[in-house]
């Protein structure tokens, strides 16, 4: 654990950190702009059945376009035409008294020859582009599952990986794959091919969040971890904004999501000057590699190389002891005994981190605005979460802010669960806490994680954790499809695993102002409040007695 005062030598935040986190922060964005694209390109605009062939060469040729669709498609309650029913025959009687509800007990059929859409908001979407309307709506949001499931598999590869070919290379592979087939995706000519992209899309922005998250967490010293976090932590909500303005802008789903990915291709030009993460090549015995990087960073700080390379080498032999020729593997999570109690805790932190987080923002009611705006608000009320919890992380400390926020997030959800409805402006405003403390949550998550795990399995613990959360993900709509056996089921549930996860949080070790573990043998050791109690657990006489014995006996 001596790296931090090695780094403190080269300075351990300056302009060399800074411009590190400018040059990660940017491809950082698109992950919100993918992880919630659909909520765009997979809408859902009003549509009718098409009727505009049913007066060729017949009664209805004569007839202007809404007269046709006033006799050949039924009306709904609210006197807008039928979603996915037409007529079994013309209805002439309708057109001359134009009731909407007089064709409500006709017989209808199910569309024949397609439907008609409103392009007045999108221009087109996946729905207008295979007809994934009616019978096949389902489609659109299994687009959204299948891109989260292509992140659960990114998270385990990456996260392995990273801890085996380093930090920097793992990048690169991640902003290639992602540019490939998010821009592919774009050009599928069928919802199989473009499910695909997007499943393969999904695994390569992975390796972009957890990557940078841990090269800039490692590239930092202590005192500076926290605002680190945060501050990747809102590259998210920069995104999350910045997708509203380019779905406005933008109303065809292919130009979108060229538009939301084409950053990605800067990044690829700017990574040549991303350092490899010194920490990681000392624990994989990479020594001259440090050094190179480790003297860039106390140039561009300080304007002058590492004084002196012999502490380089003594501190890489003292953190190389447990990794001379060894790979590691996400077994190493549970081998020991400490770390696999950390594995269960943080897995089970994790999950209850991102079920609640989607479970309230799938489940939020609008403000009666139109979607870019609302999806604008939701995403700014974040901003300060983030930065409320960047002043308590250094307050209360890491453990107290995971715990807080998530029980403070159920707390919420309780409140909401007593509340009468008509009180919908007090049940709003305590909903947006509730999220905003959620997304508070998973900020604390992300720090707390990368501090907890050592150098040697970082990677693969931020892997494994992410994989863990994307099971929240797709848990969290199955959870609000409750609501059918019980209207507030599915808050119960959210509001028991907020508060569950919370709970089990305060099982966590602290990591305010301690050092980043380098080895799994930093993690294993008895803490000093163990070695107090081992140490007053001894009988003195057997000290006196094994002091008197034979070195050969002792031995």
């Amino acid at each position: 654990m001596k790296f931090e005062s090695l780094l403190e030598e080269v300075n351990g935040f300056g302009p060399f950190q800074i411009l590190l986190i400018l040059l990660l922060c940017g491809p950082r964005i698109v992950i919100p702009c993918h992880s919630l694209l659909t909520i765009f390109i997979g809408a859902v605009p009003p549509h009718h059945c098409d009727v505009s062939g049913l007066g060729d060469g017949g009664l209805l040729a004569n007839l202007t376009a809404e007269q046709r669709l006033t006799a050949g498609v039924p009306r709904r309650g609210d006197g807008e035409p039928a979603s996915c029913e037409m007529f079994a025959q013309p209805q002439f009687q309708l057109l001359s008294n134009g009731s909407a509800r007089d064709g409500a007990a006709l017989p209808t059929v199910r569309c024949q020859s397609g439907w008609v859409y409103d392009n007045s908001t999108f221009t087109s979407t996946l729905a207008t582009e295979w007809d994934l309307v009616c019978d096949r709506k389902s489609l659109t949001k299994t687009t959204g599952t299948i891109f989260f499931l292509g992140l659960m598999v990114g998270a385990i590869v990456f996260g392995f990986l990273s801890d085996k070919y380093g930090r920097k290379n793992t990048i690169l592979a991640s902003y290639i794959i992602s540019i490939v087939f998010g821009f592919s995706s774009a050009f599928a000519n069928s919802f199989v091919m473009f499910a695909v992209l997007r499943f393969l899309t999904g695994f390569g922005l992975t390796g972009i969040g957890i990557n940078s998250l841990v090269l800039t967490i490692e590239w930092v010293d202590t005192d500076h971890r926290s605002f680190i976090g945060v501050i990747g932590s809102l590259s998210w909500s920069v995104g999350n904004m910045l997708l509203a303005g380019f779905a406005y802008l933008v109303n065809d789903w292919r130009t979108l999501i060229m538009t939301v990915t084409a950053p990605l291709g800067f990044a690829v030009l700017t990574w040549w000057w991303i350092p490899e993460s010194a920490r990681w090549l000392l624990a994989n015995g990479k020594v001259e590699q440090a050094q190179f990087y480790l003297d860039k960073c106390a140039t561009f700080n300080k304007g002058q190389k590492l004084s002196t390379k012999f502490k380089l080498e003594t501190l890489c032999d003292m953190e190389n002891l447990e990794k001379q020729n060894k790979n590691y593997t996400y077994l190493h999570l549970i081998k020991s005994p400490k770390m696999r109690r950390l594995t269960l805790i943080t897995g089970i932190v994790w999950f209850g981190v991102a079920s609640t987080y989607y479970g309230i923002s799938l489940n939020i009611s609008g403000f009666g605005l139109n979607i870019y705006l609302t999806h604008f608000i939701y995403a700014a009320i974040e901003v300060p979460a983030k930065l409320m919890v960047y002043c308590f992380l250094n307050m209360i400390g890491r453990r107290k802010c995971q715990a807080g926020t998530l029980l403070l997030t159920g707390s919420c959800i309780a409140i909401n669960i007593f509340l009468p409805k008509g009180l919908w402006y007090v049940r709003t405003v305590v909903a947006i806490l509730g999220k905003g403390l959620s997304e508070a949550a998973f900020t604390t998550a992300f720090l707390y994680t990368s501090e907890l795990y050592p150098t040697v399995v970082r990677q693969n613990g931020l892997g494994y954790t992410n994989f863990v959360s994307r099971l929240g993900v797709a848990v969290a709509p199955l959870i609000l499809l409750l609501e059918d056996v019980w209207t507030l089921l599915p808050q119960v549930i959210i509001c028991s695993v907020a508060v569950l996860s919370g709970l089990v949080a305060l099982l966590l070790p602290e990591t305010l102002g301690a050092k980043l573990p380098e080895t799994i043998d930093e993690i294993e050791k008895p803490s000093p409040q163990e070695c107090e109690v081992s140490s007053q657990a001894v009988d003195p006489s057997a000290v006196l007695l094994e002091s008197k014995a034979p070195a050969e006996s002792r031995r």
